[in-house]
């Protein structure tokens, strides 16, 4: 099939990508390449999947209408893989307009290119933050109506445009909640790649409360794997994509130390009120209606992003870092 994959420079856009490609898809992805995080990891990503038969890259951004249509009417996608999207629960209280922007507007967007291009295939790409004051583990049968963070707002308002478009237009669409994705090649705002770094360069690394806060750390080739099984035509549906072992920040730095041979300096700062205690997802639906459970455990995952960091560490030294 022909496939477009929105966000393909982004960490879990990227691993998307080489999944589809592996496949035998040909897959065209756009990515606007913004600096919420230093581009040049970005482009790591993107110069790989360059290398890949199959591939074709348009720098653009969902918002804007007229590109996405011309996009539309060279590529004539048969699915649309929605990874664009501005990611981060902090940084959206700082500036909420642009999460809105890409995240609902964006969205729409391309529910609208599929209406007018007869696209049937919709997948969109969620977030555990909506479970918030939820009881572990997380369900996608709990109401999510109480987004802490515009970040979540976003990501909720595009789930229900996207329920709009299936009811109206007959869309097939499959809404994946992801749980604390990582792996090699990450984001550099988040615990993982940044404390990694940090702590091979013998520098501070802050933690925000007392570290007891725990994560249902998923590793993003499992992650790429679901997004990939979510083709299947399933109606409408949200699902979720976690590791289903949760796991604290204080057990993280510790097998950080073990792989790097080193002793965290740790900061403690406060617990944000826009985060979440702890996230655990429930993946009974995607066992049933996908038959995916994830394959890495944490360990190996954590292990493979150590070595994979090593392999990179000249390109990634002068790399900065988002808080």
């Amino acid at each position: 099939m022909r496939v477009l994959i929105t966000g393909s420079a982004g960490f879990i856009g990227w691993q998307t990508c080489r999944k589809f490609l592996s496949e035998g898809h040909t897959v065209s992805g756009i990515d606007d390449l913004n600096d919420y995080y230093d581009v040049r990891l970005k482009v790591w990503r993107l110069d790989d999947l360059k290398k890949i038969p199959g591939f074709s890259f348009v720098r653009t951004d969902i918002n804007q209408r007229e590109p996405l249509e011309k996009i539309f009417m060279e590529f004539r996608p048969e699915a649309i893989v929605n990874l664009a999207a501005r990611a981060g629960v902090r940084a959206s209280i700082e500036n909420p307009e642009i999460y809105f922007q890409t995240n609902v507007f964006g969205t729409l967007n391309l529910l609208q290119m599929c209406v007018k291009f007869g696209v049937k295939k919709f997948i969109l790409a969620s977030t555990s933050s909506l479970y918030a004051g939820q009881k572990t583990p997380f369900s996608e049968t709990l109401p999510v109506n109480t987004p802490i963070s515009p970040y979540a707002a976003s990501k909720k308002a595009a789930e229900v445009l996207c329920y709009t478009y299936h009811y109206l237009y007959g869309i097939d669409i499959t809404i994946f909640r992801y749980f604390t994705v990582f792996g090699p090649a990450g984001r550099p705002d988040l615990s993982v790649f940044k404390f990694i770094k940090l702590m091979d360069e013998d520098k501070e690394i802050t933690v925000y409360g007392d570290g007891s806060q725990s994560r249902d750390f998923t590793y993003v080739d499992d992650i790429a794997c679901g997004t990939y099984l979510g083709m299947k035509n399933l109606g409408y549906e949200i699902i979720n994509l976690g590791g289903n072992q949760p796991h604290t920040l204080n057990e993280m730095i510790s097998l950080l130390e073990q792989c790097l041979g080193k002793k965290a300096k740790i900061k403690y700062g406060k617990f944000h009120p826009s985060d979440l205690k702890e996230t655990w997802a429930d993946i009974g639906k995607a066992q049933k209606l996908l038959g995916w459970s994830p394959t890495v455990s944490f360990e190996e995952g954590i292990q493979r992003t150590v070595a994979w960091y090593r392999e990179n560490k000249a390109y990634l030294k002068g790399l900065i870092l988002k808080d």
